[in-house]
């Protein structure tokens, strides 16, 4: 092909997309006449719900997993942090729990003793430190979780946490208690059933919390052994055996018992049964946790358990049947596992920021 034949080609083939964008153009435009719109002219519109909106217990608390067994690390540095925190406040968040503070040699604070003892790795950044100064900020109750060695997953045996976390519960309340934020602490250990030395675990390092901190409330959050309490591991998202109402109310009537005094919330994790039997243990929990003088709060997960993938974003009617529930019951308090992975804007998870704009539309949240 010649020099001038060359340019001609490339000048009509220009000159052909040319007239193609514009038709396009054109076209577009007349379509739009005709009834179409853009999409940013949907900004406007909103969900039509059929059922009463509102009627459930708002979450007012989330859980800050920063130290993750089973869910992907999102990597965020204080600048992401700070923009969750506004998240969270934006929809009425006022309490954040540190899930724990360090998962055998991994931690969240440059602790000299659990470095020392459990050869634990240098943190890059101090996570308490910078919750507590977001906590502050943004007018939140700050909840220290405390460490868990996996002594506890290997053995069966919760005494085991007791002696580690006598030396952290001390070294935490002298390095953190100043922050006005710290109001609390989680006894981080998650169990159900006849869990082998919980009573003593529970009552030993709730006592110690408290006479640390002049009196600072403790809460628990253990999980109920219904037909989703399964294998995380495992591809199986229900089992044949699991407790009745009146096993659970029985057993846990006799820990509530033993810890009395030194446990101030029970906060038991909701999506390990069905959805048509809420009422059922939300209704025990709550008679035992009155019985007891132990505020009665609800882990309303915002993850699902109903797939063989572990572990993606609630559906929103899910959560909402869990949250009213709680309120058909008078709990005290929603918290959440866990708002930054399952429920935030900014998470990792897409479909996540769709979960906050449902929730915000049902709650009427502007």
């Amino acid at each position: 092909m010649t020099d001038n034949s060359r340019r001609n080609f490339l000048k009509k083939v220009t000159t052909g997309s040319a007239m193609l964008a514009a038709g396009t153009i054109t076209s577009y435009a007349s379509n739009e006449t005709a009834g179409f719109v853009s999409p940013d002219s949907s900004e406007n519109i909103e969900n039509r719900l059929i059922v009463p909106r509102g009627k459930g217990l708002k979450i007012t608390g989330t859980f800050l997993d920063e130290i993750s067994h089973d869910i992907p690390h999102q990597n965020w540095g204080e600048k992401e942090w700070d923009r969750d925190f506004a998240y969270m406040r934006a929809i009425g968040i006022d309490t954040v729990i540190v899930i724990r503070s360090g998962y055998r040699k991994f931690i969240t604070y440059p602790s000299e003793y659990l470095m020392k003892k459990f050869d634990c790795y240098m943190p890059s950044v101090d996570l308490i430190d910078m919750y507590l100064r977001l906590s502050d900020k943004y007018g939140m109750k700050f909840f220290f979780g405390l460490y868990d060695s996996g002594k506890y997953w290997d053995t069966g045996d919760l005494t085991w946490e007791i002696e580690s976390n006598k030396y952290v519960i001390e070294e935490v309340w002298k390095k953190y208690g100043h922050y006005k934020s710290f109001k609390g602490w989680y006894l981080c250990q998650e169990i159900s059933r006849k869990t082998k030395g919980a009573i003593q675990a529970f009552s030993s390092l709730g006592r110690q919390c408290k006479d640390v901190s002049g009196g600072l409330p403790t809460l628990i959050s253990p999980w109920i052994d219904g037909k989703k309490a399964v294998d995380a591991a495992s591809s199986d998202v229900t089992k044949a055996k699991s407790v009745s109402v009146e096993e659970h109310e029985r057993e846990w009537s006799e820990i509530f018992e033993g810890i009395k005094g030194n446990v101030d919330a029970c906060a038991f994790q909701d999506g390990h049964i069905d959805y048509d039997e809420l009422d059922a243990f939300f209704s025990v929990n709550k008679k035992m946790a009155d019985k007891y003088g132990i505020q009665c709060w609800t882990n309303a997960e915002s993850f699902d358990r109903d797939m063989p993938i572990k572990f993606l974003p609630i559906k929103f009617d899910k959560l909402r049947l869990k949250l009213e529930a709680a309120v058909r019951q008078n709990y005290d308090k929603a918290i959440t596992f866990e708002f930054s992975h399952f429920m935030s804007p900014q998470s990792a998870y897409l479909q996540t920021g769709h979960l906050y704009d449902r929730y915000k539309e049902y709650f009427n949240i502007k």
